[in-house]
């Protein structure tokens, strides 16, 4: 719309218009019906700029903005094209707790499954999972729309899709597991984690967000399956420095259980010498 505004009188007109930016939001993300104040605290215009398109893999330093105090999730699920379940998810971020404990948010928790279809394959289902800073009106969406991989869980059995965007080199993964058999999602969450597998805190998913709301955006078909392809090399990377710290650990170890081992032969060849 912002392009085609420069043609006629009559598209600029709605391209300027909020009524439509807002029509556009809510067709987008049903969760932002159920909070109609945020598409007073961002823009819509605003909003879907920031969260239509991928986020620039490549985040940097948060600007002199500093990190945001609250965040607020917009976490939508679809089915074949279709909302089945959304969710609106304040999260307080100031708190010494927040910053200095793993990152995580939970949408849809396990002790309280939602419902979404009597029959339905788990690799069709989409997600959106836009966090807003309402403070300064940014947003960013830290989904890679589709899946990125399906598993099992080892004790229920439930399938696990994950969606996923690197930035600034951790990974945001949101997993949403969901049982075929009973029809339900029983949890959607979404948690950080960096390059060696390790948990990020609070105050280091608040940097990375906060430098990927102000930073540049990637739009197109084609970023869906790119999100895909860096999910998989940051697993494949991640992968390869575990191995390579298990060699080390166990060249380590063997260092040592030789050097105990001429320690104590030493000790015996001393007393026998005696």
């Amino acid at each position: 719309l912002a392009a085609a505004s420069c043609a006629t009188a009559g598209l600029r007109a709605l391209a300027a218009d909020p009524d439509t930016w807002r029509a556009l939001c809510l067709a987008e993300w049903p969760s932002l019906a159920a909070q109609h104040w945020l598409l007073s605290a961002v823009p819509p215009r605003r909003l879907f700029a920031d969260a239509s398109p991928f986020p620039c893999p490549d985040a940097g330093e948060p600007g002199a903005g500093g990190l945001p105090a609250r965040l607020v999730s917009a976490v939508d699920v679809y089915y074949r094209g279709e909302p089945v379940l959304y969710r609106v998810v304040e999260t307080p971020a100031s708190s010494p707790w927040f910053l200095s404990s793993p990152f995580r948010v939970e949408a849809v928790d396990c002790k309280k499954p939602a419902p979404v279809a009597a029959a339905f394959s788990p690799a069709e289902f989409e997600l959106s999972w836009v966090v807003v800073d309402p403070a300064r009106g940014r947003a960013v969406n830290v989904s890679s729309r589709r899946a990125v991989a399906l598993g099992r869980h080892w004790y229920t059995g439930e399938m696990l899709v994950r969606f996923a965007v690197v930035l600034g080199g951790c990974n945001f993964e949101t997993t949403v597991a969901c049982s075929e058999e009973a029809g339900h999602v029983s949890e959607v969450s979404l948690a950080v984690e960096n390059a060696d597998g390790a948990a990020v805190s609070g105050e280091g998913a608040l940097r990375l967000l906060a430098a990927a709301m102000e930073g540049r955006r990637r739009g197109g078909e084609r970023e869906r399956e790119e999100a895909k392809a860096r999910y998989e090399v940051f697993v494949k990377s991640k992968k390869g420095r575990k191995e390579s710290k298990a060699r080390r650990e166990v060249l380590v170890d063997l260092c040592c259980s030789a050097a105990s081992a001429v320690a104590v032969l030493a000790f015996f060849a001393t007393v026998v010498l005696r």
